[in-house]
């Protein structure tokens, strides 16, 4: 009874005096590939702006602009402020941001680092970050909104710890995680919220696992009947909600993968184009000795290729139950006129879709049961997705394959029983030493497969877990506790302020989507 009194006594007062200290007084999450800093304090001032003095990019869509407002925003952190700001030389008065290259089309492996430096003196004082393209210095914006904070005695924004110097980098090019709109309906604005949170955390792949077995919500002007089998009117996606997801992650630095899975996983398909099925009491997978059924994949990865502007598209082909080719009587027909067993008729399926898509100016990521299968064969563009087994990385990538990991067991975030642990310690590089290998691991994704999951759940779903693999997959592998415990505190604190954001993120006590067990401060859950 004692310390559970002291311990919310000192809490109590910290909370009062309007920050939270650790030991190590640094709170940053993902952690910076390296850093420095200080003891000092600089308010930030009413009128703190963005300059771009010296930058060769210009920001002619305003990117960088509305990423430093929206900075300014979740610094704030919906408090007013309206503390009086007393003493010029402790003002830190802008942010010069100055990005070397034109370019900001976001594509995969661009140039995602940055330099962050803050200064505790000067006349007047600036903060100041440099980055080689505009996504870098987003990643910067995100890192210094954390190293500001409200005080409620003075009402105004702090930068504490100063000076600052962070030099910062990604490990991986590929840090992704998975959304299924099919499985439940998510409407525009929690996808939109979830890619706001993977900004939060320097996660820039958004796959988007679209349709399923259970629903095709989006429109296919191609083929408009696709969308017949969306659960109901209302729960679809118009192609201008597509362009406009795109366009919002975009300018968030966040790619979005789209995926459609095939040959399995496609009943919804036929509610609209029953001549897809085999037949109509076996309806998937698509019907492999259908001329059509190429065609309306050849018109899908088109109308694609007009909104989904990332390099690879996503062809699944994972769970294939051939049965109904083998029992389908005109199926079964064409399969021995090509001299095709079910095997190869899965190969050529996969093979073939893969050309459609390449023709669409695409690479591929599929699921590993294709490389399980005949890895030989697949298109040397092909990424595989690691999701069921040990050891299918490592495989992979000796095969000259570029490789992205999912394993279920630790990065399957509706597995309500993984806990945020093994998501940290999860390491893509497992048994993996070639360093040409090496790079041919791009990264990985963690997944929300969608049965149990809606807009109600979302959230508590991914965040923190999301959070701890995101560190593993940007922080350089030296920079990373070697024991989860180190990074708790570190979390703790991520969670919570995922929370004063808006997101809602679940405590970290516990496995899973899981709810506070009492009353307390959110630092101790």
């Amino acid at each position: 009874m004692e310390r559970k009194t002291w311990t919310f006594s000192v809490w109590f007062l910290l909370g009062f005096l309007g920050f939270v200290v650790f030991v190590d007084g640094v709170n940053l999450w993902p952690m910076p590939m390296s850093l420095s800093h200080g003891v000092q304090s600089l308010y930030l001032s009413k009128d703190f702006g963005l300059s771009m003095k010296g930058s060769a990019y210009k920001d002619p869509s305003n990117i960088l602009k509305d990423g430093f407002l929206r900075v300014l925003e979740i610094v704030k952190a919906a408090h007013v402020v309206d503390g009086l700001v007393t003493g010029s030389n402790a003002v830190l008065q802008g942010l010069n941001v100055v990005v070397f290259s034109l370019d900001d089309e976001l594509q995969f492996g661009i140039d995602e680092s940055y330099k962050l430096s803050i200064p505790a003196t000067g006349n007047p004082i600036y903060a100041h970050l440099e980055a080689h393209t505009v996504y870098g210095a987003l990643h910067g914006l995100q890192t210094f909104s954390q190293l500001c904070h409200f005080n409620f005695t003075t009402r105004i924004i702090e930068v504490h710890l100063l000076p600052w110097i962070i030099v910062d980098q990604p490990r991986f090019s590929y840090r992704g995680l998975l959304i299924d709109t099919s499985r439940h309906y998510q409407p525009l604005p929690m996808i939109k919220n979830v890619i706001d949170a993977m900004t939060y955390t320097k996660l820039n792949v958004l796959h988007w696992h679209i349709v399923d077995t259970q629903s095709f919500p989006l429109e296919i002007p191609s083929y408009p009947k696709l969308w017949n089998g969306a659960y109901s009117l209302s729960e679809r996606y118009t192609m201008a909600d597509a362009v406009e997801i795109v366009q919002y992650a975009q300018r968030r630095g966040v790619n979005i993968l789209a995926e459609i899975d095939v040959p399995g996983h496609a009943f919804s398909w036929g509610i609209g184009y029953p001549s897809l099925w085999p037949s109509v009491d076996c309806q998937q997978p698509l019907d492999v000795s259908n001329e059509f059924t190429f065609k309306v994949i050849d018109g899908i990865l088109s109308d694609f290729s007009k909104v989904f502007k990332f390099k690879f598209v996503h062809l699944g082909g994972d769970e294939v139950n051939t049965s109904c080719w083998t029992t389908t009587p005109h199926v079964k027909k064409w399969l021995r006129k090509q001299g095709l067993n079910e095997t190869q008729a899965y190969e050529y399926f996969v093979l073939r879709a893969q050309k459609i898509a390449l023709a669409h100016g695409y690479e591929i990521v599929n699921w590993e049961e294709t490389f399980n299968t005949f890895g030989d064969k697949l298109s040397p563009k092909t990424v595989v997705h690691n999701w069921l087994g040990g050891g299918v990385a490592q495989k992979a990538v000796a095969a000259g394959l570029r490789c992205i990991v999912s394993n279920q067991d630790k990065w399957y975030l509706d597995h309500l029983d993984a806990t945020w642990q093994g998501f940290y310690m999860n390491e893509p590089l497992t048994n993996i030493t070639d360093p040409k290998q090496q790079k041919l691991l791009i990264g990985g994704e963690v997944c929300t497969w969608g049965e149990h999951i809606d807009g109600s759940d979302l959230e508590q779903t991914i965040w923190p877990r999301a959070a701890a693999a995101a560190e593993r997959l940007w922080t350089s592998f030296e920079k990373l506790a070697k024991d989860p415990r180190q990074a708790t505190g570190r979390l703790d604190h991520f969670r919570c302020l995922l929370n004063q954001r808006g997101v809602a993120a679940a405590p970290l006590a516990g496995p899973g989507r899981v709810a506070p067990e009492g009353p307390g401060s959110c630092y101790q859950q």
